[in-house]
């Protein structure tokens, strides 16, 4: 009987494992490949900052990781930037940020956060 339950679980391993791996769409949606973006930071990332995160994140701000207001400021906390914006919890206010900008700060962190 022990064995009978045992081949049952493996079989149902083998094909649960088999099935998702066959769905790398799953695993990798297209919103999270890097393939052919290059994000700037002066011309991609700041202008997202700027425009979102500015009200709450300006000079003197105690707001979550501080200020986001120079290059320094936001590669220091990007990693942070990027699981906020990712799970829709940040901008508060605005509801969450197009893909393409998530791409395109998700993008930017992968890369090293160059200073470009």
């Amino acid at each position: 009987m022990m064995k009978k339950v045992l081949i049952t679980l493996s079989v149902c391993l083998a094909l649960l494992v088999g099935c998702t791996s066959d769905k790398e769409e799953l695993l990798n949606p297209s919103g999270h490949d890097c393939a052919g973006v290059n994000a700037s930071f002066v011309n991609d990332v700041w202008p997202i900052i700027q425009a979102n995160c500015q009200g709450c994140h300006g000079a003197g701000s105690t707001n979550g990781p501080g200020p986001l207001t120079n290059y320094t400021q936001i590669s220091n906390v990007a990693a942070r930037i990027q699981a906020a914006v990712e799970s829709g919890i940040m901008p508060k206010g605005g509801g969450p940020l197009p893909s393409a900008q998530i791409r395109i700060i998700r993008c930017w962190v992968n890369s090293g956060t160059p200073n470009n």
